[in-house]
């Protein structure tokens, strides 16, 4: 069977009045090769007709305010992401996915008060991270143990609490201060007396109760134990002692009773 063969002349036509589809741009955005620009565009949510080739993607000053599971769309070569200046509350576990080659993330001037280990975890090659200008008075340590690669962490302007709860934290800084930006950026907010005091400026001694009051789990197995054992113990030692107690009686009964005349 033949078949129809175009000429090469008609196909370099052909392909001159249909071009190639051009990278899809969110229609509020500004698009150049390899950057999307949606800063201030009144979004309250991510655009999600964004080029697989977005290498820099700029959400900043907007009204978004949680990011839910995959709010992006798959973004292999995304290596800088910022969301300032939004009013971010909420990050879902599961909301970065597919963002795997980031290398910088910036969530500053939000409302962020809590984030959790899994947030960061699909994030493998994030290098700067900044959370400063956030409503974080705790930080688990877990939350910037899943980020192998962090070399710069920006935590100005939280409302710290300094009190045993942020111990975790400071054991992280104090082995980690050449990553941690603006050291002395890090003041607390609570209690009233250790307002504006430097995190860093905090020593071993600082948190000598709280290491005092916490228990291994040598002392819980311990308590496991002993426990049990006390509270039979107690219940043999009162009957014991009220065996005691009437047989004292008795005695003191019989022996009246033959005193008598």
């Amino acid at each position: 069977m033949g078949y129809w063969r175009v000429p090469s002349p008609v196909l370099a036509l052909l392909l001159l009045l249909c071009p190639p589809p051009s990278p899809a741009c969110p229609a509020t955005c500004r698009c150049s090769p390899g950057e999307v620009d949606c800063s201030e565009r009144g979004l309250r949510e991510v655009p999600w007709s964004l080029s697989t080739n977005t290498s820099t993607l700029w959400l900043s000053y907007n009204f978004i305010t949680v990011l839910g599971p995959r709010s992006f769309p798959p973004l292999p070569g995304l290596l800088l992401l910022s969301l300032a200046h939004n009013r971010l509350e909420l990050i879902h576990s599961q909301a970065l996915l597919g963002l795997g080659a980031l290398q910088e993330l910036d969530l500053s001037h939000n409302h962020l008060t809590v984030l959790t280990p899994e947030t960061f975890l699909p994030l493998t090659s994030l290098a700067t991270l900044n959370l400063g200008s956030n409503r974080l008075g705790e930080l688990e340590p877990g939350v910037l143990g899943t980020l192998p690669q962090l070399q710069a962490l920006l935590l100005q302007d939280n409302p710290w609490v300094c009190s045993c709860g942020i111990l975790p934290l400071w054991r992280w800084l104090s082995h980690n201060r050449e990553k941690v930006q603006d050291k002395s950026l890090l003041l607390c907010r609570v209690p009233e007396q250790l307002n504006k005091y430097p995190i860093m400026a905090f020593g071993d001694e600082s948190f000598r109760q709280c290491q005092e009051t916490s228990l291994s789990p040598q002392h819980y197995i311990a308590f496991f134990i002993i426990g049990p054992f006390s509270f039979i113990a107690s219940i043999f030692f009162c009957t014991f002692m009220g065996s005691l107690v009437v047989f004292y009686h008795s005695l003191r009964r019989e022996s009246h009773c033959w005193g008598r005349p």
